[in-house]
Parts: structure tokens; sequence; C-alpha cells
């Protein structure tokens, strides 16, 4: 039987080509809930998801998977335990990103500080007094604070301290005095000091055990008053609730969001009702050219685990020995 690659959730066409001139034949999910998905994949040799994940259900449903390629580093949504017991591969796409989500963690934190969003309402309005009674600010000479100092926060807080002269100060204990170091930055050997201090906050952590809700109500009450928070790692990074009480009680100058706790939120989320917030669905890792870097990078190695060879970014390298 040839192989055969169910795609949850639409890719660059250039990933597509790459799997089909690879003799692969692919096809794209009706939709991307689970649910459909356990009903679409009987017969798949492959898999490739982005932020809608594979579960267990779907997973077993599939007896002839072998692969399973995340588009994207945040592997939070797909069941890897279940694939690895299985002896199915989970490849990641790492660095693919990078560029585009730092770029976004650092447009939110202006957009922020400009007030962007109610300077284009009052614009469109008519309203050119807006600029008396706003309190846009810069971003230069100040502090960031880099949660998280991975591909993407150590590419955030290169781009902000070059174009920008802020200060990284970063919460990271498993990154190295050197790479903080290369990028002007100071180690914070507590999450505290990092909300204390900072007047940017751009989040950059996986969503584990240990991160989920990192940062509550007390510690967004440890921010420093007036700071702006960034967030696009993942949503459940932070509570939610305790993010918008920071945001209404004035706490927190305004947040950047491109993840949230559940996606497709309902119309009448109480971040919608706030004017200190800028909101972007999920698109950090979807400019053009991530979106090809991903797709490419997903499909090649979608295509050597279905020939024999091991790929580049295995998430569990152990399976490899008792793949299917």
């Amino acid at each position: 039987m040839s192989d055969r690659c169910l795609v949850v959730q639409p890719i660059h066409p250039d990933g597509v080509a790459r799997l089909q001139a690879a003799g692969i034949d692919v096809a794209l999910a009706s939709a991307p809930d689970m649910a459909t998905i356990a009903r679409e994949i009987v017969g798949a040799t492959a898999a490739i998801t982005r932020n809608a994940g594979l579960d267990r259900r779907a997973i077993d449903a599939a007896p002839r998977l072998r692969v399973i390629g995340n588009h994207g580093v945040g592997l939070d949504p797909v069941d890897v335990a279940r694939a690895t017991e299985l002896g199915v591969c989970v490849v990641s796409t790492p660095g693919a990103s990078t560029q585009s989500v730092a770029e976004l963690a650092v447009a939110l934190a202006l957009a922020v500080a400009k007030q962007l969003p109610s300077a284009q309402r009052a614009t469109r309005a008519g309203d050119f007094g807006f600029k008396y009674h706003s309190a846009i600010r810069e971003l230069h000479d100040k502090v960031v604070g880099v949660v998280g100092f991975g591909r993407i926060g150590r590419r955030a807080a290169e781009i902000f301290a070059a174009g920008f002269q802020m200060h990284p100060l970063v919460y990271a204990p498993s990154a190295s005095g050197e790479a903080i170091a290369a990028v002007g930055g100071r180690r914070a050997h507590a999450l505290r000091d990092v909300l204390e201090r900072s007047d940017v906050v751009t989040l950059h952590v996986p969503l584990r055990d240990e991160t989920r809700h990192l940062l509550g109500a007390a510690e967004l009450a440890r921010c420093k008053p007036g700071a702006i928070l960034v967030n696009t790692a993942r949503g459940g990074v932070v509570d939610e609730q305790a993010l918008v009480d920071a945001l209404r009680s004035g706490r927190l100058a305004g947040a950047g969001l491109d993840v949230y706790a559940t996606e497709s939120m309902p119309s009448d989320h109480p971040l919608f009702a706030l004017d200190n917030v800028v909101l972007t669905p999920h698109v950090g890792g979807s400019s053009l050219e991530a979106a090809r870097r991903t797709a490419l990078q997903v499909a090649d190695q979608v295509i050597d685990v279905l020939a024999g060879r091991r790929p580049a970014h295995l998430v569990v390298p152990e399976v490899w020995g008792r793949r299917r």
C-alpha cells in the first residue's frame, strides 16, 4: 500500500508539493477537531498537525501510522507519550519560525506602548485630539524581562536590545551565562526579580506542568506598575482571569497576546472588552517565510521516516530503534 499523509490543518503548498513529489498521497482533513481526525486518519502512515495537535483517540485510530509531523515547536497538543508507546515517531520543526515569532513579540510590545489599535480607532473617528489624552510611551532604554531563553526568547532579546537599546533581564535557569551576555543581558535568579524590575515582560516558555499558570494573580501583583506583558508562547502559561484583573486594575499598562487558554474564544470573553490589550489570532509563526520553512522542514522529516531514514528532529530519539 502507498503512503498517505493526513494534513490536519493547512500548511504551505510547497510542503504539500514536497510530499507529493516523494510519492506520498496527501489529504487535507475536512475539519481539525479530533473526532473528525479519528475518522479520517484511518489508513494514514503519516500525519502533519499544527496547533490542533493529535490526541490518543486519533493516534489509536491509525494502525499504520508511523510518523507525526508537528508543524511548529509547541508539542503540548500532541499525545507524544501515546505515540512513543506505539512506536510512532514524532518530529518537530525547531528554528523554522524563530524570527517570525520574535518579530511578533516586539511588534506586540510596540503596539501596546504606542497604543496603535486605539490610535487607529481615533483616527478613523476623526479624533485627532487622541494624542492629548493618551499615554504613548517609548521602549528605548527600558528593561525587557525575557522569561525563557530558547531560540525565540534569545532572538527577541537580541531585537529588543539592538533595535531599542533595551536591557534584557533573563529568567531561564538552564541558559548559559555566555548566551545571556551575548545579547547584552543579565541573569535573573528568580521570576519575581524579572516581574518587579521589567518595563516589558515577554514570555517564551513551553507549556508543561511546571509552567502552567506560571503567571497567576500573585505573580502579576509583583509586576512593575505600568508594565507591558507579551505572550507569544502558550496561553496556559498565564492565568487568564488573573491577567484580566491586573489589566482592569491598571497594575499592567497593557498586554499583547497571540495565544490564549482556549482558542476561538467566545464573543463575550472579557479580554475583548479591554482597550489596553492587543490581540492576534496565534499568527506568530505564520509569516509567509516561516510558513514555507516550517512546511518544508516537517515534510522532509516525514519523507525521511517513511523512507527509513532517521529524521533531523525526533522529539523522542529512543523511539527510532523500536519504530513501527
